[in-house]
């Protein structure tokens, strides 16, 4: 019995070796690649950048692989026949499809990037919807402006006063203009069929432009660790018609709950697993107060810390107060003077430990070090 087993174990280990390859085939077989199968012109253009740059440098992976196993096959120690010469160190012809190749594939690298780039820019109002379909005149985009909390999401309608948590929803083929900021940490917001990623940073606004060419749900999320919640920092993009929209807007707009600070307030303590909210009704100057991180009572706005009262280029120059650069003329060169510095004897020269002396910016040693030299050390 026990010399059948062992006779036929050898024999099971071709099979087992075939149901694990099936196996992770089926496994691979359920992958989504989203990044290239997108559902919006901008993540199509993205894609085929991608498609582009991958090939581009196979030009040069493929042969290279494929002369490294030639190489190895046909100078191999048992090939008598191949050629051997140890003294050989140069060729022009070689040296010219070594360097001239990687060289033209870098340019075109460089120029694709170029054109991707500048097309591609986040910031850039789209051109289009699609390939042969632009943007009509007098066509909004729509605007939403969105927080990165932790760990959800707030996506604020400005236009249609309401609000919603951990759910996005956008009319198809219309082009969408995200504001985004974050409350605390940096985050980066990422719908792969839609749109590239862009970063979430407190106290900062950042700008990017999507559109969705069909209908559909698609999975969001946050492209950058940011805590123990950030795992499930996910939400759902719905494309809808754009009657579907307006449907979807008014039912928001019914729910009684409202969006103010006290509200934002409770909502940016850290939770996990938050379901989708809608806020009825905004505070409508309440983002502009997150991105200026003074949401809370009592806190100053960022934009108000530089100076009290209007910025110094937008008052007229007072009698007696330097000339700025940006307000000379031409013609007037030099350094202006300095009215800053102090004049005269320093407070508190003579006075040897007084606290006037941490003034550092007239540096003079007191008359009773100067009487006792000795004492200087």
């Amino acid at each position: 019995m026990t010399r059948r087993l062992a006779r036929r174990a050898p024999g099971r280990t071709p099979l087992v070796r075939h149901l694990t390859a099936a196996a992770a085939l089926l496994a691979l077989g359920g992958c989504n690649t989203v990044v290239m199968h997108p559902a919006g012109d901008v993540a199509v253009q993205q894609s085929s950048l991608i498609i582009w740059s991958t090939v581009l440098m196979l030009l040069i992976i493929l042969p290279v692989m494929a002369l490294t196993v030639l190489f190895a096959w046909r100078y191999r120690a048992q090939n008598t026949e191949a050629s051997y010469e140890p003294d050989w160190d140069h060729s022009t012809g070689l040296e010219l499809v070594i360097w001239a190749a990687p060289l033209l594939i870098i340019i075109a690298l460089g120029a694709l990037t170029w054109v991707g780039t500048h097309t591609l820019d986040p910031y850039r109002p789209l051109a289009r919807t699609a390939p042969g379909k632009p943007i009509a005149a007098g066509v909004r985009p729509l605007e939403v402006q969105v927080v990165s909390l932790d760990w959800k999401w707030l996506f604020i309608y400005p236009e249609q006063g309401i609000a919603t948590v951990n759910e996005l929803v956008v009319p198809v083929d219309r082009p969408v203009k995200f504001t985004m900021t974050s409350s605390s940490v940096m985050n980066t917001l990422w719908v792969p069929t839609m749109a590239g990623m862009v970063y979430t940073m407190p106290g900062m606004q950042t700008v990017l432009y999507g559109v969705l060419n069909r209908t559909g749900k698609f999975e969001g999320r946050s492209g950058n660790y940011s805590g123990a919640g950030f795992s499930h920092m996910t939400f759902w993009t719905h494309s809808v018609s754009p009657a579907r929209f307006e449907q979807w807007a008014a039912g928001v707009k019914r729910n009684r709950w409202q969006l103010d600070n006290a509200t934002y307030l409770k909502l940016e303590k850290p939770s996990e697993k938050v379901r989708p909210i809608g806020f009825g009704a905004i505070d409508p100057a309440l983002f502009k107060r997150v991105v200026a991180m003074c949401v809370k009572p009592g806190t100053d706005c960022m934009e108000n810390m530089s100076n009290a009262g209007p910025a110094a280029n937008d008052r007229p120059q007072r009698d007696g107060e330097a000339k700025g650069a940006l307000t000379r003329d031409a013609s007037e060169k030099g350094e202006g003077k300095h009215l800053s510095a102090p004049h005269g004897q320093s407070p508190g020269a003579g006075d040897t430990g007084s606290e006037a002396n941490r003034n550092m910016t007239k540096l003079e040693i007191p008359a009773p070090l100067r009487a006792n030299p000795s004492k200087e050390g």
